[in-house]
This record gives C-alpha cells, sequence and structure tokens, in this order.
C-alpha cells in the first residue's frame, strides 16, 4: 500500500506539474486553461486523501502494535 500511494502522488505531482505549463495566465478562466485549473485542483485533491490514507494506516499499525 505505501508504495502504490507514492506511485499515484508522483503522478498527480507529474500531472500538475504538465497542467501548469498548459495555464494560459492572460486567459485563467477560458479554454484548456479552465480545464489545466480544474486538473490541478483534482491532482491536488488526491495527494490530500492520499497522504490522509498513509496517515491513517499508520496510526492504525501503531495502535494494533500496542493493544
Amino acid at each position: 500500500m505505501k508504495y502504490f500511494t507514492i506511485l499515484v502522488t508522483l503522478i498527480a505531482a507529474g500531472l500538475i506539474v504538465f497542467n501548469v505549463s498548459m495555464l494560459d495566465f492572460n486567459n485563467l478562466f477560458e479554454g484548456q486553461s479552465i480545464v489545466a485549473l480544474i486538473t490541478i485542483f483534482a491532482s491536488l485533491c488526491a495527494i490530500i486523501l492520499l497522504q490522509v490514507l498513509r496517515f491513517s494506516k499508520r496510526v492504525d499499525q501503531k495502535l494494533k502494535g500496542n493493544a
């Protein structure tokens, strides 16, 4: 599970970098820029959710180790 979350986090970070390069800063909310903004936001959400999953698994392992 650890390697899966790291891999998906790296893919999401790559998508963020790619989509930042697609932004047109003069017209952020028109054409391809809005698609890039949505994808950046979705990638950030995925990264946050994966980090929450990793943290919860770590807490679960520590609780099972102490019980």
